[in-house]
């Protein structure tokens, strides 16, 4: 399929942009006890708006690094030197997203290794690697060859110590690896398994290497109309896809499962459709410009809004009645909870805390500062 060059896409950064607003979202509200069901992760199997999220990040992982190594490979940028980049961009993301899970105490005994900016880290490596050492070609075989072979891990070997392969919760082989590999350092929720752990590490890849996919196509010769029809249907199908295969493998964002690899991946196809029919080529912008903000800065919005949670969660304030509670639990009492019921206070609180941020970042992108990793 013959490619163009292609300029910066801003549907790219407003697509960034609102995925990681609805991050920070659904990461902060007022109260976790008071949440609508639709801002909740699915317990088990299942798939909720929120379970989203995380995949559409990977995948515009996925569409920038075909848009920013392409560029490089054609202006002749040494190999060599692009992997080591590579590698220290990923090490750096990697440690950051350690740090957020050691603070304050960083008791490295029990500090959890795995999490959201590490998985990013690891599969942004791979999915680099895999992009400057295949053709198109190999990469679908191996977005589909990971999948496939991570059903058949998950689906067919058996678990040691359990019995018969299985996807309940903390028995499945998965689980099984990261106990093997992690203990000790897993996700305090858990404990004995992580949603970000080793071996759905695998498919992750596969969800970025959809948005190399995408990558490759916008930058082909097909007119816009043309483009947005075949994203539009492409996304279409993989809902299908990734719904009828849900039947045999559930979808599962915390074994990361193959059917729900394919299903959000239609989901953000869809999403990036809209995104890039109305901004890119209609040219509708100035609506989407708080998720540009958003977008240009979104690992330092990432970190910056985790560790001022974790802040607020230490700072302890005396109420009415002179019981102490954390600062994040006051706003939300004395400033919320009186005015609106439960629900839409614990969401107001969200929408502040997005709010709050963008301000800080519109001040960056004001001066035109971008902390780039």
């Amino acid at each position: 399929m013959e490619e163009k060059k292609s300029s910066r896409l801003e549907s790219l950064d407003i697509f960034r942009g609102i995925t990681i607003a609805g991050m920070i979202m659904v990461n902060n509200p007022g109260s976790w006890s008071n949440i609508y069901a639709p801002l909740k992760h699915a317990e088990w199997h299942g798939c909720t708006p929120t379970d989203w999220i995380f995949p559409f990040f990977l995948f515009i992982v996925g569409v920038a690094v075909t848009l920013s190594l392409t560029k490089r490979k054609e202006r002749g940028d040494n190999q060599t030197a692009l992997i080591l980049n590579i590698f220290r961009r990923a090490a750096i993301i990697f440690l950051v997203g350690l740090f957020l899970n050691g603070f304050p105490g960083f008791d490295f005994s029990e500090i959890r290794i795995p999490g959201v900016l590490q998985r990013i880290a690891v599969v942004y490596f791979f999915t680099s690697l895999i992009f400057l050492k295949t053709s198109m070609k190999a990469q679908i075989y191996i977005t589909g060859g990971l999948l496939l072979f991570y059903w058949f891990l998950m689906g067919v070997i058996p678990v040691p110590g359990v019995g018969e392969a299985n996807y309940e919760v903390g028995k499945n082989l998965a689980a099984w690896l990261d106990n093997q590999l992690l203990s000790g350092h897993m996700w305090k929720v858990s404990k004995t398994w992580d949603p970000e752990g080793v071996l759905s590490t695998m498919p992750a890849i596969s969800t970025c290497l959809s948005g190399v996919l995408l990558g490759h196509f916008i930058r082909t010769k097909l007119s816009d109309a043309e483009k947005v029809s075949w994203i539009f249907s492409a996304g279409a199908f993989f809902i299908f896809l990734g719904s009828i295969w849900s039947i045999f493998f559930p979808l599962n964002k915390g074994l990361w499962s193959s059917s729900y690899v394919v299903y959000t991946a239609g989901v953000a196809l869809i999403f990036f459709g809209f995104c890039y029919w109305i901004v890119d080529v209609q040219g509708y912008k100035k609506w989407a410009k708080p998720f540009v903000v958003y977008g240009m800065n979104a690992i330092t919005v990432f970190a910056g809004s985790g560790l001022m949670a974790k802040i607020m969660g230490m700072i302890k304030i005396a109420g009415p009645d002179g019981v102490e509670m954390s600062s994040k639990e006051y706003i939300y009492k004395m400033f919320l909870l009186p005015y609106l019921d439960p629900y839409n206070a614990s969401l107001a609180f969200a929408i502040l805390f997005i709010t709050f941020w963008l301000a800080i970042l519109w001040v960056l992108y004001r001066y035109k500062i971008f902390i780039k990793i």
